[in-house]
């Protein structure tokens, strides 16, 4: 995955900024959007795929209280893998036990 960062603001203000993310869509989006969104510090949170034929995600994060948006990503990111890590050891216990009954 290949992510590019876009500035906020003309000042270099780091609590604002829109990521690019290469060959990504909704699926991550829209999750990683459901994860961060819930965060504290965070005022707007959202992503768009500005054309069907890019394979592109535009994701923007605007945190308050000075809270860097690029660290807010990281830890939604992180967030994300911990959801997805329990989902699968949920989904392989069940499938275990189903097996041996």
């Amino acid at each position: 995955m290949l992510i590019s960062e876009l500035p906020g603001s003309a000042d270099g203000d780091l609590t604002c900024r829109t990521f690019v993310f290469e060959d990504e869509g909704h699926t991550l989006g829209n999750a990683l959007k459901c994860i961060i969104a819930r965060y504290i510090e965070v005022q707007f949170c959202g992503y768009t795929v500005p054309h069907p034929a890019e394979n592109k995600m535009h994701f923007r994060i605007q945190t308050a209280n000075g809270t860097s948006a690029v660290e807010t990503l990281r830890k939604g990111l992180e967030d994300l893998e911990d959801v997805c890590s329990h989902t699968i050891n949920l989904f392989e216990s069940e499938v275990r036990d189903f097996t041996n009954k």
